[in-house]
């Protein structure tokens, strides 16, 4: 706890204000991955070796940005920041312990942009969600990696609509799901996808006490790699639980 309580106030006073209120879910994700190291490894490393493989197939190495750096695990980001003139980090927060990590490295060629890639403030607003239109302003792109957070675009859009009691929320975050795979697939340079799309709550018997379409009714991309990752191993959700979700890498 005491180590969580400092994370969390170190984060706070280098995250923008319009962004603090989702500190605390980023700290306890960090919290979460620390408890779960050895169940999350593979996955971790099935990731970083999908974003190597994409790098190795590139000629031009100018600028690379990644959606959804969070705490970048699951982002072989020595090898980007070693490849690439520059790396874009964006989330909606940048852990003090990643910026120390970075800071301690000397990649000055790291930049971190606080954002909202969701759409869903569009979305309320009445217009269409276009998350990724900013990409366009980045010069020199020849890389855009979504990194696992495709799906968290829906858990949190879910969020946020339960506190204001909206009806069309599957409506909704189908049209943000949509909106991000259309806007990679729109991008004139290399791009990689890593996605959970669904997840099964089983207990030791191999029962299915849960389960859920990550992607909320939109066809998933066809899949170059695809992996189970248990985000929640016995102990972690229960004693008897644990939860798999299927990750694809596109």
């Amino acid at each position: 706890m005491i180590l969580e309580a400092i994370q969390y106030a170190a984060t706070q006073a280098v995250t923008p204000s319009e962004f603090r209120p989702f500190v605390h879910s980023s700290v306890n994700l960090w919290s979460r991955a620390n408890r779960c190291t050895k169940a999350w490894a593979p996955h971790e490393a099935n990731c970083k070796a999908f974003i190597g493989e994409t790098i190795a197939g590139m000629r031009q190495r100018r600028t690379a940005v990644v959606l959804g750096s969070g705490l970048l695990r699951d982002v072989p980001i020595l090898d980007l920041a070693r490849a690439f003139d520059t790396v874009v980090l964006v989330d909606l927060v940048h852990l003090a312990s990643v910026r120390a990590w970075i800071k301690a490295k000397r990649f000055t060629n790291i930049r971190l942009i606080s954002r909202d890639l969701s759409g869903f403030t569009d979305t309320l607003a009445g217009r269409m969600p276009e998350p990724l239109s900013f990409l366009r302003q980045v010069p020199y792109l020849d890389l855009v990696v979504s990194a696992n957070i495709l799906s968290q675009i829906g858990v949190g859009t879910r969020r946020q609509l339960a506190q204001s009691r909206h009806d069309d929320a599957d409506a909704i975050v189908s049209s943000l799901i949509k909106a991000h795979l259309d806007g990679l697939s729109a991008l004139p340079c290399r791009t990689a996808l890593l996605t959970d799309v669904s997840y099964k709550v089983t207990d030791r018997g191999g029962a299915v006490l849960e389960d859920a379409d990550l992607l909320c009714g939109v066809p998933a991309p066809i899949a170059k790699r695809s992996w189970f990752w248990t985000v929640a191993p016995y102990g972690e959700l229960g004693r008897d639980r644990q939860a798999v979700h299927q990750v694809i890498a596109v």
